[in-house]
């Protein structure tokens, strides 16, 4: 198989009235998901070209879902930008994706026009209402290859200016055929889906169901900030997988929400982007004790995810919980600083992973792809690609693999990867700001000033130029910031500052 087209395909071949997708305007079936998009695509087909990069500029949902395969269907890969994210991220966005068009639906059109004046705007809604013409996606679909991109998820980028992942149908295919085997998602399950679409969880919430039947049941983002009301859905709506972020699995935890109702139809739990707290992990064991619990670890730049733990029931895990193994296909190793690799147990070094779950790179950002995906230093007679997560990890005595920090400074947060330095950037833009530096204590993000403005008005003044995630949770004003020896900010002592 060399595209996700074909999981939608088969699956429409074998379930046409199965419901696919359940949001809060409705539900589809796998008939409609795939007639739909093969509309918008025939509609696409006509107004951009192979290989060309298409907005979609939605609440997630299904015209969402619509939107991302009609784009494949023209030959094209698609990018998420989120209403939620500010008017300037947003902007900036655009500029690097430079979209052949941007699609949007009744509820985003508005602003859409006034973010993105001049820009080639559609209407799925509209787009739907053109007949499928298998006259232009067949040959589109026969020139298509494996390595094609199938989406572009923007990250945080260290120079100020979002980084664009580019992933291919290839990685996709190969990371979902085993994730959906490994893990037993099957026809008769209903995958709860909490992650946004321009964040990777969403991707194994959304093909995980289009290989196998499952059905996709898309919570409302408000009901995060509403334990209970969160409880109450999952529970009539039957949801039996969780692929969740640890922060939203917390969250519910943290509110005692699973003593007010526990979600009895649940049987599989997934959880990744940062450590899960043990208490908060002994609260869900506790109320879901027959369920399956896998901690996966993964950026972006490796397709979701590269290794995965399978809990043991008789473990208390107070010594951490490991990475695990790599997923099928999928080599997971550390280097050291001279680019040897460490084996033994106690040695620490850089994540790096190779296979073809890797991304084809960062989109028009040639310096930072030739910076993260490198030429593997144990493979010197022949080309061979690797990534260097710049995360740290370290082999304990049993053999396990565990995190153990960052080598640079991002930072996972609110199941976020964050550069510290973008953050940085837009405190030190702030009017009358004069320094600014900030650390993470594993707990919060902290920001350190010297400057003009007091806390609560800097607070005001970061809103429209940084999303929620990005938002330190403790600014600290200071006189000036601590310098080391050599006159470089002394981050070491502002971290012991978040301790007192």
């Amino acid at each position: 198989m060399k595209n996700v087209l074909s999981y939608l395909e088969m699956t429409a071949g074998r379930f046409p009235d199965k419901i696919a997708v359940v949001d809060e305007t409705g539900s589809c079936t796998y008939r409609e998901l795939l007639e739909n998009s093969r509309r918008v695509g025939s509609a696409l087909a006509e107004r951009i070209g192979e290989r060309a990069p298409v907005a979609v500029f939605m609440e997630k949902g299904i015209h969402a879902l619509y939107a991302f395969f009609g784009a494949v269907w023209a030959g094209g890969f698609y990018s998420l930008l989120s209403p939620a994210l500010p008017a300037g991220r947003l902007v900036q966005i655009r500029s690097v994706l430079a979209p052949a068009a941007i699609l949007v639906d009744s509820t985003t059109s508005a602003r859409a026009r006034e973010l993105f004046p001049g820009a080639p705007l559609f209407l799925v809604e509209e787009l739907q209402r053109t007949p499928a013409q298998d006259s232009l996606l067949f040959p589109i679909r026969q020139r298509m290859v494996d390595t094609d991109p199938l989406y572009v998820q923007f990250t945080s980028g260290s120079t100020g200016v979002p980084k664009g992942v580019v992933v291919s149908h290839r990685s996709v295919v190969d990371f979902i055929d085993c994730f959906t085997s490994l893990f037993g998602i099957g026809p008769e399950d209903r995958i709860g889906n909490q992650a946004p679409f321009d964040f990777d969880v969403s991707v194994k919430d959304i093909y995980s169901a289009v290989k196998t039947g499952a059905t996709l049941v898309i919570i409302p983002r408000r009901l995060f900030s509403q334990p209970p009301a969160l409880l109450d859905f999952l529970c009539s709506h039957w949801i039996t997988t969780m692929i969740w972020a640890v922060s939203a699995l917390s969250l519910v935890s943290a509110f005692h929400g699973l003593d007010y109702k526990t979600p009895h139809s649940v049987n599989k739990i997934l959880f990744s982007g940062e450590v899960m707290p043990l208490k908060h992990l002994r609260a869900w064991r506790e109320h879901l004790p027959d369920a399956l619990f896998v901690n996966l670890y993964g950026p972006t730049e490796v397709t979701c995810n590269c290794t995965y733990h399978i809990l043991d029931r008789s473990r208390d895990y107070k010594d951490g919980i490991p990475l695990g193994k790599p997923f099928p296909n999928e080599h997971v190793f550390l280097l050291d600083e001279e680019g040897r690799e460490i084996g033994e147990p106690g040695g620490t070094g850089e994540i790096c992973v190779r296979g073809t779950a890797l991304a084809l790179g960062y989109y028009r950002a040639p310096e930072e792809t030739a910076r993260h995906f490198v030429q593997n230093p144990l493979s010197p007679c022949f080309p061979e690609t690797i990534y260097r997560t710049g995360d740290l990890g370290v082999y304990r005595a049993s053999g396990e693999l565990f995190f153990c920090g960052r080598k640079d400074f991002q930072i996972k947060y609110m199941g976020h990867r964050i550069e510290l330095e973008e953050v940085e950037k837009a405190i030190q833009e702030a009017a009358g700001v004069e320094q600014c530096c900030c650390v993470f204590d594993q707990k919060r993000l902290w920001a350190f000033y010297s400057g003009g403005p007091e806390e609560d008005q800097l607070r005001r003044l970061l809103q429209p130029r940084l999303p929620a995630f990005m938002l330190p949770g403790k600014l600290q004003k200071l006189d000036r910031l601590p310098l080391t020896p050599n006159g470089k900010t002394d981050r070491k002592a502002l971290l012991a500052q978040t301790r007192r």
